[in-house]
């Protein structure tokens, strides 16, 4: 069987920006790692499937800081399409540095070289029936970046 011929094809469908505010600590959690909670101050969804906004303060990120450096993604919030279609967003994945002076700068907020750190989400979508179903029957990849108090993922639709 020739494995090459069902290797996934990926589309971009739209690229979510959003702000993050509202940072805090769970130091250390009881499981032994570190837990933070920061909030989807705002957003754009931008790309040719998907137009809209993050609806402010709808949710955010609730990550698990391991002690290896990797950040357990858990984020959850709406999604507002043009057409004012609301959309529940939940995110869950990775972030790690390729060193411990990325991670470092990436800890203050400096920017670094998408290069220097993995950042890979796979979301799941619930949307109303109608023009924005299709985002619940699809398998989607989300890569990310870094930015300064935000995150720029970049989602792709498996096909």
């Amino acid at each position: 069987m020739d494995v090459h011929s069902h290797a996934p094809q990926l589309d971009h469908a739209f690229t979510i920006t959003i702000g993050l505010a509202g940072l805090k600590w769970v130091r250390p959690s009881d499981m032994g790692d570190v837990r933070a909670a920061i909030y989807a101050e705002s957003g754009t969804v931008e790309g040719p499937r998907l137009n809209g906004r993050v609806i402010p303060m709808s949710g955010g990120d609730f990550p698990l800081q391991r002690p290896n450096g990797v950040i357990d993604f858990d984020a959850r919030y709406l999604l507002e399409a043009d057409d004012g279609a609301v959309i529940y967003l939940q995110n869950r994945g990775y972030r790690w540095a390729r060193s411990s002076d990325i991670a470092e700068l990436m800890g203050r907020n400096m920017s670094v070289s998408p290069g220097d750190y993995y950042m890979r989400v796979i979301p799941r979508f619930d949307a109303p029936d109608g023009p924005h179903a299709w985002m619940g029957r699809h398998v989607f990849v989300g890569v990310g970046e870094k930015l300064p108090h935000a995150n720029r993922i970049h989602y792709f639709m498996v096909l």
